[in-house]
């Protein structure tokens, strides 16, 4: 083969292998760019997944409320005796009927079948003529006779399991003995009847036919072995009526009496002594009348319904002078015929209302809900209970028999006046935002106030933001801009490892260590505030002021070094005169003064102290990207203006930072999420006081740092577990917006000063 067969070859060999890299390449090209594709849209996945996950926990507590018919029967045991109480148990598979006779019927709410009878110990030529109810939960039941005598029972039901087979056994019992009470002394019939019955405490309301009210009380009292019982009968007249009594409610702690007049009057009475007046008000108005009165569950707030189908809510508030009054809280205007029946649930604050048209309604008084109204028959419902999970519901009437529901209103409590406006909570003297989850009380009225949490959050950004941004900003300046390149390598890996130290570290520092060092010298602190920048100012004109030879010896970049004395001396002169600040300034007490000439209350753990030290947090993310994108403006146009005869100042200032600021923006708003979303540090160095002020010294509650408190202690599917994710849901929210946001800024200010 010829020289030039053989280069011919070469080449060709050469040719191929080129080829063959050429083809290498782009595979690998396309292979990278659908990795990076496939990582790009697996994030965008991920984030919806997280999205859809919180608002698929959220959205159930939104659905509306439902009733949904499971049987309709007769009149269970017959209709040949009039009906003057309806009730149900836990599982609402067993219902209870109490006729005009004394009988108490149990039966099978599926389909109405009678399971077991008792009659009560009523004595002969007595007949009964007033039947009233206690709180649900307590299950008392009161009946007046027409010889001025009253009979208190329970219903109970017993649950066994044989063959692991819930079986529940109804029964009577009588807690005050089968004999029945003396209530009238002059023995006249009760015409109406409310009782309350709790341990050793059982105290009875009634009217008389001859429009006497009366109020009395049996105390029970057992000997120390057990097998005596004593009780202690006070009875006492109620005053004046005002028109006479049309309904009764007595307070589950049996302390207060309510009355409603027959001219539209509320008559609140004390009743833990002597009974006497407190308050009286016109709850109606334009002729209408008071049809029903009901205390809601825990016995704080009582409902009247009146004839225009108007229910109001109403509670007593404390003066100044220690005296109480009832306040109308809210008014529900749903249904528009006279309501007749009011029916608080068991362990929430809704209740269910009847009206002369039939028709139901289901409301939360706390929400301000009007939660369902279904069309009436056009026949008054006689009676209505609900069950005590507030999950089944059934109505009674003559004309239909009786009907039985199975309730669908898991969350009556959210709404979004509850959630993010004030409202008027029981035993409060106004409405207020209010975030209190739980209590050990019975009457507790949960509160789920996001605002003053949201409020938290944003004071905790502000603050650390406020503390980072000066600090952050201005360093990345002087280290991309002014420092030399050996102190740059230096100081910028320094403050990025101090970006690992874990948040948790932090908070416990700020709690444990910070928080009270800045309470023991509180004055120090404001004073080094104010005395290390113009320490800094002194030192630096100081230095403009020192022979150049000496001036000359530093090299170029490296005078920042001479500032750490500087500011470690002015920290320490600082904290030194705290104390002579105090005494001076202060009257030796600056919390005390805060307090006493400024209003401010002082916490420990702050504000303050969170912003410190979220602060210290936040300035790596927002120091090291700033300055990254100082020190990659590109160096001919800082050349080019100081050619032109810009100062190095002014170069920064409208050269630099203009081109840097697209960066400086993304580092600031990335700080912002940090903040945002930080958790340990909040959860750590503050009171967790959900409270609503912006006072620098006093605590928060953060949105992050409640999720982090209360999820563990929530039920799961529970409204207080469903608002906590609503509370991530939100954060998720201000995090997507916040940095959508910067996004578009950002962008929009990379176009305007790209032709820099």
């Amino acid at each position: 083969m010829n020289e030039a067969s053989l280069n011919n070859l070469k080449a060709i060999e050469g040719a191929g292998a080129a080829s063959g890299l050429r083809n290498w390449r782009f595979v690998k090209d396309r292979w990278v760019r659908h990795v990076m594709a496939f990582g790009g849209i697996s994030v965008i996945v991920a984030v919806l997944l997280i999205f859809f996950y919180l608002l698929s926990v959220v959205l159930p507590m939104f659905r509306p409320a439902a009733l949904e018919a499971r049987a309709e029967y007769g009149v269970p045991g017959g209709a040949d005796a009039e009906t003057l109480y309806l009730g149900t148990e836990e599982y609402a598979e067993i219902g209870l009927r109490l006729t005009a006779r004394g009988e108490v019927i149990f039966f099978a709410t599926g389909d109405g079948h009678v399971l077991d009878s008792k009659r009560l110990p009523i004595p002969a030529g007595a007949s009964i003529t007033a039947v009233g109810a206690g709180e649900p939960s307590q299950g008392a039941v009161a009946v007046g006779l027409s010889d001025g005598r009253a009979l208190l029972f329970q219903a109970q039901y017993i649950n066994t399991y044989p063959g692991d087979k819930r079986r529940i056994t109804p029964g009577v019992r009588y807690p005050l003995g089968p004999a029945p009470l003396k209530i009238a002394e002059d023995g006249q019939a009760l015409t109406r009847l409310a009782v309350q019955s709790h341990a050793d405490q059982t105290t009875l309301a009634a009217t008389t036919e001859g429009d006497q009210a009366i109020l009395v009380s049996f105390k029970t009292s057992r000997s120390l072995l057990g097998d005596t019982t004593a009780v202690e009968r006070k009875a006492a007249v109620i005053p004046a009526t005002y028109g006479g009594v049309t309904h009764l409610a007595l307070s589950v702690k049996q302390r207060d009496l309510v009355l409603a007049s027959a001219e539209g009057f509320l008559l609140y009475y004390d009743i833990t002594n002597t009974p006497h007046l407190i308050d009286r008000v016109n709850a109606v108005s334009n002729g209408a009348r008071i049809t029903a009165l009901a205390y809601l569950s825990g016995g704080i707030s009582v409902l009247t319904g009146d004839s225009r189908g108007r229910i109001t809510q109403w509670f007593p508030l404390r003066a100044q002078d220690n005296r109480y009054s009832l306040a109308r809280v809210r008014d529900f205007q749903s249904q528009a015929h006279p309501i007749t029946v009011i029916v608080p649930e068991y362990f929430r604050k809704g209740f269910a209302a009847a009206d002369e048209s039939g028709s139901i309604g289901l409301y939360h008084a706390t929400a301000h809900r009007t939660l369902l109204v279904t069309e009436g028959a056009g026949q008054a419902l006689g009676h209505v209970a609900i069950s005590p999970r507030a999950d089944a519901l059934m109505t009674l009437d003559r004309a239909r028999g009786l009907r039985f529901y199975t309730v669908h209103n898991e969350h009556p409590e959210v709404s979004w006046s509850s959630l993010w406006g004030k409202v008027w909570y029981e035993s409060r003297q106004q409405p207020e935002f209010i975030w209190q989850s739980s209590s050990a009380a019975g009457d507790f009225e949960p509160k789920f106030s996001l605002t003053p949490l949201a409020y938290g959050t944003l004071k905790a950004s502000f603050y650390a933001m406020l503390f980072a941004i000066p600090i952050a900003v201005m360093g990345a300046v002087y280290t991309g801009y002014f420092m030399s390149p050996a102190m740059r390598e230096i100081v910028k890996p320094t403050v990025e490892i101090m970006g690992a130290l874990p948040t948790v570290i932090l908070g416990f520092l700020a709690g444990l260590w910070l928080a009270p060092l800045v309470e023991q010298n509180l004055p120090g602190v404001f004073a080094a505030l104010l005395m290390t920048p113009l320490a800094m100012i002194l030192s630096a004109w100081l230095w403009t002021r020192l022979p150049a030879s000496w001036r000359q010896s530093v090299p170029e970049g490296w005078e920042a070094a001479m500032l750490m004395p500087v500011i470690a001396l002015s920290i320490m002169l600082s904290m030194g005169l705290s104390a002579p600040l105090e005494a001076f300034l202060f009257d030796g007490n600056m919390r005390a003064w805060l307090g006493r000439e400024l209003g401010l209350a002082y916490d420990q753990r702050n504000s303050l102290v969170v912003g410190i030290a979220m602060g210290v947090a936040v300035i790596p993310p927002i120091f090291s990207i700033s300055e990254d994108a100082i020190f990659s403006v590109p160096r001919h146009l800082t050349l080019g203006s100081l050619a032109l005869g810009a100062t190095p100042w002014q170069t920064l200032v409208r050269v630099v930072l203009l081109t840097a600021s697209p960066g400086i923006f993304s580092a600031l708003m990335i700080g912002m999420g940090r903040v945002v979303g930080e958790t340990m540090i909040v959860l750590m160095a503050t009171g967790n006081t959900p409270i609503m002020d912006f006072n620098l010294f006093t605590g928060f509650r953060a949105l992050s740092a409640n999720i982090a408190i209360e999820m563990p202690e929530s039920e799961v599917n529970s409204t207080h577990y469903r608002v906590l994710f609503l509370a991530a849901l939100v954060l998720f929210a201000i995090t997507f917006i916040s940095n959508t946001i910067a996004e578009l800024v950002r962008q929009r200010l990379r176009l305007k000063y790209s032709t820099l």
